[in-house]
């Protein structure tokens, strides 16, 4: 009955448009006033707290908040303009060079910033109409910017990974690593997704840059492209954790601001301090929910029985488990933020992945490049709303030109699924 009671309460709430974490948090307490019925309300809701408290106050969720923050400060610094002009530079005269420019960029910047959205409104100002002064159609450097900006939650460092780490008692470190190839991998699709539909177009090239130029691009950017240098290279060699190099990143980020770039000051900082705390409370009421739905599930034995459904299901094959998380993924991305998501089914696919001999830190993979892809899916896709906003064109227009690539991530994400040691490879 609670069980019933807890997807019947969350799936109302949802249609009715209720913010994720209130339909996660209110179907919970729904379904934990049945499950204690009979018994003094202040005993049943008194694990509230302890369970908030537990999900939200882990240690390495801490590198959310500085991730958050560092790429809120590299955002205000100028660093995307100069990433920006460096690629279109070296890239500006190839006929399609700006939508590669478009791919460079966001891989650039979602080793900075960690984030999907926070990559698409960092970067689409300059490139959604440079795109499409290039010759590209709207709708597609919309969708463009849009799937590039997913990567933002693939290549690491990546709060996503974060979160799922925290969730399956996986190493951070070794879900960054798998990270690196599948983004670039994503990368390389859709560049090769945007040279296709670039043939149909009178595409427009810059001037070729001289030397000179390029060098003078190159000197300009280098403090920001130190930045992933700085955060990854700590990490991989055992300098500091990713929740210590989540800090240092936001110091080095500072640094650039106000003595290198000058482009911070105190007012700006201000708003970036209030972004990071809104975006901060945001993931983490998120996180407090679904933790919430996750221990009535296990309250409920739920995750029992579907892991025992998906085991017989699968009947042991590792192929048939894995089209059941994409397609699970792939149908909760377009309408799940990727933290309430990896709340949701981390506990119920972790356990049979294990039993089926599949490496948690592949999973993670393939889970977390599915909700990357949900970010461009309508009809919630987040990454598509910023674009929109940002291009001026209704979701309409958009998700007709979102789905070349999509297409092209679909098969991306087919490659890294049945292919463990592109994930694996450096792990």
């Amino acid at each position: 009955m609670a069980g019933v009671i807890l997807l019947g309460v969350f799936v109302v709430l949802l249609i009715c448009g209720a913010p994720i974490a209130v339909c996660l948090g209110m179907s919970s307490v729904a379904a934990m006033l049945v499950q204690g019925a009979g018994k003094p309300i202040v005993a049943v809701m008194s694990v509230l707290p302890r369970i908030c408290s537990a999900s939200s106050s882990k240690f390495v969720l801490l590198a959310i908040p500085f991730f958050i923050i560092s790429g809120n400060v590299m955002e205000k610094a100028g660093i995307s303009g100069r990433l920006i002009n460096l690629a279109e530079k070296c890239l500006g005269h190839i006929k399609g060079g700006m939508a590669m420019v478009c791919i460079v960029v966001s891989c650039f910047f979602a080793a900075i910033s960690g984030s999907g959205p926070a990559t698409v409104a960092a970067l689409g100002l300059i490139m959604i109409p440079a795109l499409v002064k290039a010759g590209y159609p709207a709708a597609f450097s919309c969708a463009l910017m849009a799937a590039g900006g997913a990567i933002g939650v693939v290549i690491p460092p990546s709060i996503t990974f974060v979160v799922y780490g925290s969730i399956a008692d996986a190493s951070i470190t070794s879900l960054f690593k798998a990270g690196m190839v599948p983004g670039l991998l994503m990368g390389a699709g859709l560049i090769i997704t945007a040279l296709v539909i670039g043939r149909k177009c009178d595409l427009k090239v810059s001037p070729k840059a001289s030397g000179a130029e390029r060098l003078a691009a190159f000197k300009d950017a280098v403090p920001g492209l130190l930045m992933p240098v700085i955060i990854l290279g700590g990490i991989y060699g055992g300098i500091f954790t990713p929740t210590e190099a989540a800090a240092v990143s936001v110091f080095y980020g500072l640094f650039v601001g106000f003595v290198i770039y000058k482009d911070l000051n105190l007012n700006k900082l201000s708003d970036i301090m209030v972004d990071s705390c809104s975006t901060t409370a945001t993931v983490m009421f998120i996180t407090m929910g679904a933790s919430l739905f996750a221990y009535v599930l296990t309250r409920a034995r739920l995750d029992e029985a579907i892991e025992n459904v998906m085991l017989n299901v699968t009947g042991g094959s590792v192929v048939i488990f894995f089209i059941i998380v994409n397609i699970v993924l792939l149908i909760a991305g377009c309408f799940l933020d990727s933290t309430s998501a990896l709340y949701i089914f981390t506990p119920l696919f972790a356990p049979v992945a294990l039993q089926l001999g599949i490496d948690p830190i592949h999973l993670g993979v393939v889970m977390i490049v599915n909700l990357a892809i949900g970010l461009f899916t309508p009809p919630v896709g987040v990454n598509l709303y910023v674009a929109c906003g940002i291009g001026k064109i209704s979701i309409e227009d958009i998700s007709k030109g979102i789905i070349p690539c999509l297409v092209a991530m679909l098969i991306i994400l087919l490659l890294i699924t049945y292919i463990p040691a592109i994930s694996l490879m450096f792990v």
